[in-house]
């Protein structure tokens, strides 16, 4: 097995540093409003208002999402469990993040937590226990002016992949044709179908496919 850092499978769960335990306190009481509201809202939507305080409360119960990811680039894997107890964790979405870097330059950036909700309910909707192979993750611009000009055609010159709002995925043993179906199904934002390259680009950008 390689170093943690390269190729082994990481099951982030963090602690929580004295230095930062102030400011994750705030992070953490701000997710659990944003669950909690969000909540709030799907059980008013169906006739039942639930308090902010019976809200945050389901919010806590609510079951952990883990997404399992390999980058075919770098054969890094990760399973992590980026979101409990009604917020996101910190450190498995650093981990998250750099798996999904530029592999090109190493570039590191903060994906959409948004995206990643959308990878997983993905994962959940195609019923996959293995992991998600990952294309393209974070793009930076000068990756991306790159590609732009070896094959203009398939690269958007402001691509949601610059934001870290955009995957491009595929799943072994299902068709990208299978995958693309799932993923509108989502009506998450954007999905890019590519079947001669054998994967599905999915973003958090408008409802909109190709």
């Amino acid at each position: 097995m390689k170093d943690a850092d390269a190729r082994s499978i990481t099951t982030a769960r963090p602690s929580v540093g004295e230095s930062h335990a102030t400011e994750r306190r705030h992070l953490d009481r701000r997710h659990l409003l944003r669950a909690g509201l969000g909540l709030a809202a799907v059980a008013s939507a169906g006739g039942t208002l639930l308090t902010s305080e019976e809200a945050e409360a389901a919010a806590l119960r609510a079951p952990p999402r883990v997404l399992s990811l390999v980058n075919l680039h770098t054969g890094e894997r990760i399973s992590a469990e980026y979101w409990s107890r009604g917020k996101y964790v910190r450190d498995a979405m650093r981990a998250l993040n750099r798996v999904l870097r530029d592999h090109h330059n190493n570039s590191v950036h903060a994906m959409d937590p948004k995206l990643i909700d959308l990878v997983h309910s993905l994962s959940r909707k195609i019923n996959r226990r293995g992991p998600i192979e990952i294309v393209s993750g974070y793009r930076s611009p000068e990756t991306n002016a790159m590609l732009r000009e070896a094959d203009g055609s398939g690269v958007a010159q402001n691509s949601y992949h610059m934001r870290g709002m955009a995957i491009d995925l595929r799943v072994q043993g299902l068709s990208t044709r299978q995958l693309q179906r799932a993923a509108l199904s989502l009506r998450g934002g954007g999905v890019g179908y590519y079947p001669d390259s054998n994967f599905v680009h999915v973003d958090v950008g408008p409802l909109r496919h190709w």
